[in-house]
This record gives structure tokens, sequence and C-alpha cells, in this order.
């Protein structure tokens, strides 16, 4: 097993790495809205933060030796149902025709009270 570590994405906040790399497959801890630089969520509705969940998970991914086009699986938690919409707006523009398979959840509660979480299974090359 390969821990993937890169400073393109938060540092784990726990005792986790931001992904396992082994046999051709990328295992992506769940990624929330901080900046990687500040480690501060970023300020703004779901939107915003579902944009830089997505960039996290991209430089992870990256840094994996794949990308968003490689995404086999996605969960998505969500803070509130509500958001669905507004979070797959998002989510649609980043993956493009691209279309993993995916579940979506509410969830009582997530890290540093973030309004959104995604982790990912993607291929490697």
């Amino acid at each position: 097993m390969n821990k993937i570590v890169t400073d393109a994405a938060p540092k784990a906040i726990g005792p986790y790495c931001q992904a396992i790399k082994q046999g051709g497959m990328v295992y992506c801890s769940g990624q929330i809205p901080l900046d990687p630089q500040s480690m501060q969520v970023v300020a703004g509705d779901i939107e915003a933060q579902t944009e830089q969940v997505l960039r996290n998970l991209a430089a992870v991914l990256k840094a994996a030796g794949s990308d968003l086009s490689q995404v086999l699986k996605t969960t998505v938690f969500l803070q509130d149902l509500e958001h669905f919409k507004k979070m797959n707006a998002v989510y649609e523009r980043a993956f493009g025709s691209h279309t993993p398979a995916r579940s979506t959840v509410q969830v009582a509660r997530l890290p540093l009270d973030v309004q959104v979480e995604i982790e990912c299974i993607a291929v490697a090359s």
C-alpha cells in the first residue's frame, strides 16, 4: 500500500491519510472544504464549499496518478439534502459527461461543521 500525501490538498485532520493507492486503485479519504494553504474552511455557500471539496479531491487524485475522469464511485455527505440540487450542479460541472456511480446521504454533522464532504474510489495509472 502506498500512502498518498500532497500539499495541494488539506492535511489530514485526524489519524488517516489523504488516500491509499493499491493495485491500480486509489481510495480517497473524504475531503471537506478546507483551503489547503490556510487549513481554514472556505467561506461561502454550498456551491463554494462543493467547488473546494472537488478541487481538493482532484489534487489528491493527481498526486496518486489519477484524475476525476478515472473516478469509479463517489460518496457525497451533505449536512442538508435541501442543498442537493446546488451541490449537484457544481458536481456535474466538475465531472462533465463522466458520471461515476454515486451515493448521496444527509448526515447529522460533518467535521468542522462544513456543509459537504466527498470521498471517492478511482483507477490510477
